[in-house]
């Protein structure tokens, strides 16, 4: 079995590491907060096993042995003690924990991170059928979880049941997703443990109970779940300054400066246009809306820079499908400015970051094949992973759209 070398430190902090920690932004990294510690992956890169924080050397031993090996438990037991870094050997290969664990922290990703795209083609991720899942997942991973773990397992059972009877619909079909009994299993038996009742839940023990029979009809995803009800794209065509345009531009969407379901996560769907207007300069800022964006109550801002100025902010409003803002330059009137334009929302927003770009562009990429692989059937076999039930569900509901 392949083998990689791994480092298990004592930091300053009195923090226990396992490797190091992942490169790169924050949406290219899955995280997981397990008993003791937090577990890293790459979402770019090779799956493997996970980096680790612990804080709480005693908590993780309920799971280490089980994910990195008794080796590794041990030595981490030894750096808490004081003893010097210990260099290991680790296996290539993940345990079943250890996979449980890795594909519960990517479905946290998708539910933080999935580039939603109506300008970039990539659809959303029907949010209840998501949650579900990982409230199944919550269940297969519980020997990693503390209380407050196993709690948000229940409460995602609650909190997404809407989607269980299309689930179940969805069993019955004639082809259903290889995973999907697994997982109506896993949350009847989370259901279970967690105490909660409903009708929903007895709909479920009862198809559970019965023979499967799959039907023969073909079934409509697209209908099956409850979608966002598309819109038509109209950014750039509400222009209400009468001036002259000087300069018109593409803004920076930076993903980590607002929070998901608000804007549409193409790089260009941020755009603004400066006009002239007597002796003075206005800005106007055109935002196109994520499907999911709040209608009313929340305010985006756009953030100006000119020639390298400090920010001035441009409050944005929602109307329809774009946010919109508009402000005065204080620029002189002989100059073509040179100006910058990020979008963030106050008191969320943690200020400026790198560029990420082609991070940005990464992370599209692997949702584009990620739905590839989900809208095959059986594609999923041999050398990738499950895709997630909510991939299924898009990635068939925009075939069936075309």
């Amino acid at each position: 079995m392949p083998e990689r070398r791994c480092a298990v430190t004592w930091a300053e902090d009195r923090t226990v590491r396992i490797a190091g920690p992942s490169a790169g932004p924050t949406f290219t990294r899955a995280v997981l907060d397990v008993a003791g510690a937090v577990l890293t992956w790459p979402v770019l890169g090779p799956t493997g096993l996970p980096a680790a924080e612990i804080h709480d050397v005693g908590q993780a031993q309920q799971w280490l042995w089980a994910v990195y090996g008794e080796r590794t438990a041990a030595a981490v037991d030894a750096a808490a003690s004081g003893a010097a870094a210990d260099e290991l050997t680790l296996p290539e290969q993940p345990t079943t924990l250890a996979e449980s664990a890795a594909r519960l922290a990517l479905g946290h990703w998708a539910a933080r991170w999935w580039p939603t795209s109506h300008l970039d083609g990539i659809p959303a991720l029907e949010p209840d059928v998501l949650g579900l899942e990982l409230a199944a997942l919550t269940l297969d991973c519980q020997q990693l979880l503390d209380s407050s773990g196993e709690l948000e397992g229940a409460e995602l059972l609650q909190e997404h049941l809407a989607a269980l009877d299309p689930l179940i619909r969805w069993r019955q079909s004639a082809a259903p997703p290889r995973q999907l009994d697994r997982v109506l299993r896993l949350i009847d038996d989370a259901a279970d443990n967690a105490g909660l009742d409903g009708e929903a839940l007895r709909r479920l023990r009862s198809a559970l109970e019965q023979d499967h029979r799959p039907t023969t009809t073909p079934l409509d995803l697209s209908e099956l779940f409850v979608r966002q009800q598309e819109f038509a794209l109209t950014a750039g065509s509400r222009r209400t300054a009468t001036g002259r345009v000087i300069a018109r531009g593409s803004g920076t969407n930076d993903w980590c400066r607002y929070p998901p379901g608000f804007v549409d996560a193409a790089e260009d769907a941020v755009s603004w246009t400066a006009y002239a207007l007597g002796a003075g300069r206005r800005i106007e800022v055109e935002v196109v809306a994520d499907i999911a964006a709040p209608t009313g109550g929340v305010h985006l801002a756009a953030e100006v820079r000119v020639d390298g100025s400090p920010p001035n902010r441009v409050p944005l409003a929602r109307r329809d499908d774009v946010w919109t803002g508009r402000a005065d330059l204080d620029i002189p009137a002989s100059t073509t400015p040179g100006i910058d334009v990020g979008i963030l929302l106050p008191g969320f927003d943690p200020g400026p970051g790198a560029d990420d770009r082609a991070a940005r562009e990464a992370v599209r990429a692997l949702a584009r094949h990620r739905l590839g692989v989900a809208a095959t059937p059986h594609g999923s076999e041999a050398a990738h992973p499950d895709p997630f039930l909510a991939e299924i569900a898009a990635a068939t509901a925009v075939e069936e759209d075309f």
